[in-house]
Formats: structure tokens, C-alpha cells, sequence
């Protein structure tokens, strides 16, 4: 069975031993590609080592994939969402009962310090309960009268589920962003499958191994393995009737044009290059936690990365000067080291690309203000030290680009005015930052600034009760939430007259 495969290669791993991750689990089976090139290296982030490697999905297992959560989808949605409730807190009991060893394979690939690894595993439990709790409750899922003007009339809304979804879910945070995809999508009855990046994908078959565990018939959440190619097949599928999506803005487009064709339902949770604003009465030291918290968490791989400082004229030196301290303390180490603050970046790849935009950005006029460093043991693996640029201009890359790296600009302003419109002045429109100790202040950047969800004098906190999702280029439609339950549902009246 793939529970106890997945779990032999989890503790493979831990030990040290490379192993090589099947291409597909479809309807409880793995299996594996014929064609053993047909795969690619999994590395430890922090040391550049492999650690293994995944095998990609042929464009028949895709198929196969999809026509197992077709054929699983007319049981499934006959489920009560008390049954579906029940699976849902079991698999968040049994991710809490194994949360030592997902922290371990989150640190193990993607290199995060340990309290990274394991309020992924914190925010993934957090999620399966949430949905567990809609489900149990059940009004989210009762028909609902509607008022008409026809007391002879009877008229009604129902959601329903919306059939076979796609998930396809990136490398910066795997099993969280699964949770906020699978989740929703099993409290709401529909059948899935989902693609892990193939960089990160060790802890997304753990969780898929859970999942089985928990009781969830075969077929209902089947796992296919791979590149862009395999993407492209799963989102072209004509049996396939939602694709919810987080990545780049630039595939984004492509899901987009795909999902066109037959019309199929689509969530995009996409880039974002997010503002963090410095008002004058800020407390500074508040300001400068919450600046290295929103630019260099994830080293920055976050799509919510405030990576858009503005301070006021006022205290601008002061919060420099502050924040150059708070930089330069910040431990950049593998997850072994005692204290590690921030991690390396995903990839060879990833860190040649961010590299690339800095180059870009200093020759074109930028002006670095002061870096971090990295410590001793960062000789090996993707680390790079956070930078923060002083004062860049509007069009340079570093300030106008999702960078999705340790980089910061500061920028000062003199208003809330010129304030408000240099945060907007952005295609994207993810999430902003507020640091204020006025009220009225704070009320009038929560109306004005162009963003899905506005942080006042907090962290980047995210709750499944709060839904996540953007303005412009930053995506299509909101997960977690009742509105991530409703975007795997569709909406239906009837009417009738009354018996």
C-alpha cells in the first residue's frame, strides 16, 4: 500500500539513506515511471547534496489519475460533511502524531530553521481542522431558502461540489499550500489530484501517505509527479473541472489559457511585491521586527514578502539605522545550527536567478545600503545574505519585480498621501503592512490600500478563518476560509411550489 511505502522512504531518508519517490499514486497504488531518466534530483537545500529523486508521471499516468478521482467522485459526493468532517480531524490528529519527522523532512529538503519546519506543520493542522469544523457544523452545506415574491413559491441555494480538482502547489511552502488546496477540497466533496513541485516533494508524499492512513477511499486524492509538462497535461484534461494554482504570475497566465478552453473553474493564488509602511508615530523597534519578518522569512520566498519599505521622512535614519543592526544579526545557517534565523534559497537555479536580479538592479542605479552574512557553516547549499537597497527608483527591477529572495528596498515618504499612492503604484496587490499608533491612521490604510489582506501592527499572521488572495496580477479568486470552500463548489437554485 503507498502508506507504508511513503513511510519506509520517509524513515530511509532520515536516516540518510537516498530513495527514490514513485511518479504517481493513483487510487492507492504507486507507481513507478518505466523509464528511470524520466526523473529529477532532490536536494538538500542547505548543503546542495542528493538526497534522492522523483520520478515524473507520464502523460497516460495523468490520465489514469484523473479518471480515478472521476470514477471516485460519484461516492464521495454522496458523503455526508459529517464523514467528511470525521476523515478531515483524523488526518489532522495523525499529522500532529508524525510532526516531528514532516519538521525533519522540511528542514531535510527545503533547509528552514526548525521553528520554520515545524509552523508549517503547525499551519498544516490548523487548516485540516478548520475544514473539519465547517464540515461538522453542516451550515455551510444546508440548502438555504431564498426569498421571492411568490409566497406559492419556494426557492432555494445549494452548494455543491464542483467535481474532479487539479492541485498544483509550489516549492516555498509544500504541505502548507497542499493543506489550503485539499482540505476545502475534501469538506466540499470533490475528488482530486494533486501535483507537487517536483523539488519538495518527500513531504507532500508523507502527507498524501497520511491522508490514506486516515481512511480516505482510494481515488478520492491521488498524487502525479513532475515538471511543467506534467502540469500542462493535468490542466488540459477535459475530465478535470477546477485547477487551483499558486505560483509564478507568468504560469499563472498559462493555467489561465488552459483552464479557457473547457471553461474549467480556477483559483489563482499567484506573486506579489507587498508594501510595508513606516508611518511617523510607529513604534521603530516594532517596525524594524516586523521589516526583517516580512522581507527575509522563507529568505524571503514568500509571495507576502514586504519586500516595498516605506518609512517616514521622520524617522527614516533612525529606522535605518536600526534595521541595518537587525539585518546584520539575523543568522543565516542550516537548520543545525543552534539559533538559525533564515535559511538558503531552494536551488542552484533560484539563487543564481535572484543573484542575476540584484546584478540587475545595482548596475541599472540601485544602491545597496548594507547586507547581512552568512555563517561559517554555509559553505555549502543556496544561501544568500539578506540586502537591503536604499531609496531605488520607480522602475528599477528591485522595486517594481517579485524578486522571491532576500531583498529589501526602503523607500521614505512624507504623507499618507504620497504614502498610499506609492504602496498602489503596483500590478500586484497581495497583502501590506501597516505600523501605526493612530487609529484613524490605521482605518484609512485599511480602506485605501489596494491589497487582499492588510496587517496592522502584527506579523504576518494567516489564519484559516481569513482568507488569502489578491488584487491585480496577484491571482484570481481566495483560499481558506468559506470563500476556499465555495471556490471547490458550485452554486444552485431551484424553485418550485411549495408541497
Amino acid at each position: 500500500m503507498a502508506t507504508n511505502n511513503e513511510r519506509q522512504i520517509a524513515e530511509r531518508r532520515i536516516d540518510g539513506e537516498a530513495f527514490v519517490l514513485p511518479a504517481a499514486t493513483i487510487a492507492g497504488e504507486s507507481l513507478c515511471a518505466a523509464d528511470s531518466e524520466v526523473c529529477s534530483r532532490i536536494c538538500n537545500a542547505a548543503t546542495g547534496e542528493t538526497i534522492g529523486w522523483q520520478q515524473h508521471a507520464t502523460a497516460a499516468m495523468v490520465d489514469r489519475a484523473v479518471h480515478a478521482a472521476h470514477d471516485a467522485l460519484i461516492a464521495w459526493r454522496h458523503t455526508t460533511p459529517a464523514a467528511r468532517g470525521k476523515l478531515l480531524r483524523k488526518i489532522a490528529e495523525l499529522v500532529e502524531a508524525d510532526r516531528a519527522r514532516l519538521a525533519a523532512m522540511q528542514m531535510q529538503v527545503s533547509g528552514k530553521p526548525p521553528f520554520e519546519a515545524d509552523l508549517d506543520v503547525s499551519d498544516t493542522i490548523a487548516t485540516f481542522n478548520y475544514y473539519a469544523g465547517l464540515c461538522e457544523d453542516a451550515s455551510a452545506f444546508a440548502a438555504e431558502a431564498v426569498a421571492v415574491p411568490d409566497d406559492a413559491l419556494l426557492a432555494e441555494r445549494v452548494h455543491e461540489p464542483v467535481g474532479v480538482a487539479a492541485l498544483i502547489v509550489p516549492w516555498n511552502f509544500p504541505m502548507v499550500t497542499t493543506a489550503w488546496k485539499l482540505a476545502p477540497a475534501l469538506a466540499a466533496a470533490c475528488t482530486v489530484v494533486i501535483k507537487p513541485s517536483e523539488l519538495t516533494s518527500p513531504t507532500e508524499h508523507m502527507l498524501a501517505a497520511i491522508v490514506s492512513e486516515a481512511g480516505v477511499p482510494d481515488g478520492v486524492v491521488n498524487v502525479v509527479n513532475g515538471g511543467g509538462d506534467v502540469g500542462a497535461w493535468l490542466t488540459t484534461h477535459p475530465l478535470v473541472d477546477k485547477i487551483s494554482f499558486t505560483g509564478s504570475t507568468a504560469s499563472g497566465r498559462k493555467v489561465m489559457q488552459a483552464a479557457a478552453q473547457d471553461m474549467k473553474r480556477l483559483t489563482l493564488e499567484l506573486g506579489g511585491k507587498s508594501a510595508l509602511v513606516v508611518r511617523e508615530d510607529a513604534d521603530v523597534a516594532q517596525a524594524v521586527s516586523l521589516a526583517v519578518g516580512g522581507a527575509f522569512t522563507n529568505a524571503g520566498q514568500m509571495c507576502s514578502a514586504t519586500a516595498r519599505i516605506l518609512v517616514h521622512d521622520n524617522v527614516y535614519r533612525k529606522f535605518m539605522a536600526a534595521f541595518e543592526t537587525a539585518v546584520r544579526a539575523v543568522l543565516v545557517a542550516p537548520p543545525q545550527v543552534a539559533d538559525a534565523a533564515m535559511g538558503p534559497l531552494i536551488s542552484a537555479a533560484q539563487h543564481a536567478r535572484v543573484a542575476a536580479l540584484v546584478a540587475q538592479g545595482v548596475e541599472a542605479g540601485a544602491q545597496i545600503a548594507f547586507a547581512g552574512q552568512l555563517d561559517p557553516a554555509c559553505a555549502d547549499g543556496f544561501f544568500m545574505a539578506p540586502v537591503v537597497i536604499a531609496e531605488p527608483a520607480a522602475d528599477n527591477v528591485l522595486w517594481t519585480d517579485e524578486i522571491f529572495g532576500p531583498v529589501a528596498c526602503v523607500k521614505s515618504f512624507r504623507s499618507d498621501d504620497e504614502a498610499i499612492a506609492i504602496a498602489n503604484d503596483t500590478r500586484y496587490g497581495l497583502v501590506a503592512t501597516v505600523v501605526t499608533g493612530d487609529e484613524k491612521a490605521a482605518r484609512r490604510y485599511k480602506a485605501q490600500l489596494r491589497a487582499g489582506l492588510v496587517w496592522v501592527n502584527t506579523p504576518q499572521l494567516i489564519f484559516p478563518q481569513v482568507c488569502w488572495g489578491g488584487f491585480g496580477v496577484s491571482g484570481i479568486g481566495r483560499e481558506l476560509g468559506v470563500a476556499g470552500l465555495r471556490s471547490y463548489q458550485e452554486l444552485r437554485h431551484t424553485v418550485g411550489l411549495r408541497g
